[in-house]
């Protein structure tokens, strides 16, 4: 809608987990290596928390990226499944076809493909995002799984993506091995204020912004007092900021647009 108002080649404040828009912030940067060097490292299983809109599944999305190369990945984004139905969602995932058999069928056909792709030496990485909805039945399933191996190394590399009470629902008696076998734990917090201001700078140049689009620092703050540095909200703040320019006809957002975008969201609410 404003895109053509301010010369941008795309919407810079999508909600949508696109990894280009990723800010790697100290944080974001210090979680992706962590990740990347469990995975390729074969160590077993990974931790990614955060609060809600923090960033996570953006982040899941680079790591993806990040491992296309050399390994075959797998991405589930609703785990609130029944056993079967995760175990066919997997193989799905990793482009078998599932014969809708049980769950030990499911567990054969995955492992043969593993088995087949470790030997023409490429590895599997499982991604399950929202994992903070599984039953403790589902996330032990996940511990069977990353017993798939060979005598020297894990077939599957598992990382496990949620909210917070993940961790406490990890820290359950009856999931004590499960969260044993954990080696990298990493939980993403909201941003401060500097980082907040270069996330919308960088978001907007990756968006194509010219120098006639100004987002003054005093916006800035006004969108980082509103949103505490959480991403998904200050993605809404400034897309309302940048309507609300398009709106007035102008190219400089200051504090006055983003409480008027701040009121509007409280409006829609």
């Amino acid at each position: 809608m404003y895109t053509e108002h301010y010369s941008l080649t795309e919407m810079p404040f999508n909600v949508t987990p696109d990894p280009k828009f990723l800010y790697m912030s100290d944080q974001h940067r210090t979680a992706l290596n962590h990740l990347l060097f469990c995975v390729r490292q074969g160590q077993g299983f990974a931790l990614l928390t955060g609060e809600v809109g923090t960033g996570k599944t953006t982040l899941c999305r680079k790591l993806l990226e990040s491992l296309e190369m050399t390994h075959n990945t797998a991405l589930i984004l609703n785990p609130m499944l029944s056993g079967p139905q995760l175990l066919r969602a997997v193989v799905e995932e990793f482009g078998l076809e599932s014969r809708g058999g049980g769950r030990l069928e499911s567990i054969s056909l995955l492992n043969q493909f593993l088995l087949g792709a470790s030997a023409s030496g490429r590895e599997a990485a499982l991604i399950i995002d929202e994992a903070q909805d599984m039953s403790a039945e589902m996330l032990e399933m996940t511990r069977l799984l990353s017993n798939l191996e060979t005598n020297s190394r894990k077939l599957l590399q598992i990382v496990l993506v949620g909210q917070p009470e993940l961790r406490r629902k990890l820290r359950s008696p009856g999931l004590r091995q499960l969260d044993q076998r954990i080696i990298v734990r990493c939980h993403l917090r909201p941003m401060s204020l500097e980082e907040t201001t270069r996330y919308i700078r960088y978001r907007l140049y990756v968006a194509g912004a010219k120098s006639t689009l100004r987002f003054a620092d005093d916006a800035a703050e006004e969108v980082f007092r509103h949103s505490g540095g959480t991403p998904r909200l200050i993605n809404a703040l400034c897309d309302k900021s940048l309507l609300a320019g398009y709106v007035r006809g102008t190219s400089y957002i200051d504090s006055e647009l983003v409480r008027l975008a701040v009121r509007e969201l409280k409006e829609a609410a």
